[in-house]
C-alpha cells in the first residue's frame, strides 16, 4: 500500500507541470529506463500531439498507461473487473493524469469526457461541468454525441438528455448528436421530448442523413408513445 500511495503521489504531481499547447500529450524526459511500450507509446503521444481528438489513439495510450500502472499484462476482459481496489485506482488515476494532460491542450475535447467518465461516481457535478466544457470546445456536435452516449451508457441519460438541451443545434450539429438526444429521451421515459427532438432532426442540413436516422428512431419513439398512454 506505501508503494501505491508513493506512486499516487508522483502521479498528481505530475499534473502541476504545464506544457506549451503544441507539446502537450508530449513524452516527459525521465531518468527511468524505456520500456518496450515505450516506442508505440511515443507513436501514439505523437498522434495525439498531431489530432488531441484522435479516439483510436487515446483509448490505445490510455490502456498502455493502465496497464503500466496496475502492473500487468495486456487486458484480459475475463480478470479486467477482478483487479485489487488500490491497483483499479492506481490505474484509473494513471488515465486521469493522461486525460488532464491531454486536456491541457485548448483543441482537446475527447479528454474532457473521460475525465467526466472517470469522476461520474465521485464528483457528478465535476463531471457534468467537464462534459459541457468539452461541448463548448467543439461546435460541430462529435463531443456532445460522445458525452450523452457516455451518459447513457453510465445509465444517466436523464443527464444525457439535459446536455443534449443544453448544447444541441440540429441546423449545425452533426446527426449523430441528434441521436444521441432522442434515445437519451426515450431511455429517460420522456417520449414527448423525444418525439420533440425527433421533429427537430428536420432541421438539419445533411438530409439524407436526417431521414435515415428518422427511419431508425420513429418506431422507437411511436412505441414509448403507446406505451406512455397505457
Amino acid at each position: 500500500m506505501v508503494v501505491c500511495m508513493a506512486f499516487l503521489d508522483r502521479l498528481f504531481a505530475l499534473l502541476s507541470r504545464k506544457k506549451p499547447g503544441h507539446l502537450v500529450g508530449a513524452r516527459r524526459p525521465s531518468a527511468v529506463a524505456r520500456t518496450e511500450d515505450a516506442p508505440r507509446e511515443d507513436r501514439l503521444r505523437a498522434k495525439l500531439i498531431e489530432d488531441p481528438n484522435d479516439i483510436g489513439a487515446f483509448v490505445a495510450l490510455a490502456e498502455l498507461v493502465r496497464r503500466r500502472a496496475a502492473g500487468v499484462g495486456p487486458a484480459d476482459p475475463l480478470t479486467a473487473e477482478q483487479l485489487p481496489a488500490d491497483v483499479k485506482r492506481a490505474s484509473d488515476v494513471a488515465v486521469w493524469a493522461l486525460a488532464e494532460e491531454i486536456a491541457g491542450n485548448p483543441r482537446a475535447w475527447y479528454a474532457l469526457v473521460e475525465l467526466g467518465r472517470l469522476s461520474l461516481v465521485d464528483d457528478h457535478e465535476g463531471a457534468m461541468r467537464r462534459l459541457n466544457h468539452a461541448c463548448e470546445r467543439e461546435t460541430t456536435g462529435r463531443a456532445l454525441a460522445e458525452s450523452v452516449r457516455m451518459l447513457r451508457e453510465a445509465g444517466l441519460p436523464g443527464d444525457g438528455l439535459g446536455l443534449g438541451v443544453g448544447h444541441w443545434s440540429p441546423k449545425d450539429n452533426s446527426i449523430e448528436a441528434g441521436r444521441q438526444v432522442v434515445l437519451a429521451a426515450l431511455e429517460a421515459g420522456r417520449p414527448a421530448d423525444a418525439r420533440r427532438h425527433l421533429e427537430s432532426l428536420g432541421q438539419a442540413r445533411d438530409h439524407a442523413a436526417a431521414v435515415t436516422a428518422a427511419r431508425e428512431l420513429e418506431p422507437l419513439v411511436a412505441r414509448a408513445e403507446v406505451g406512455n398512454e397505457v
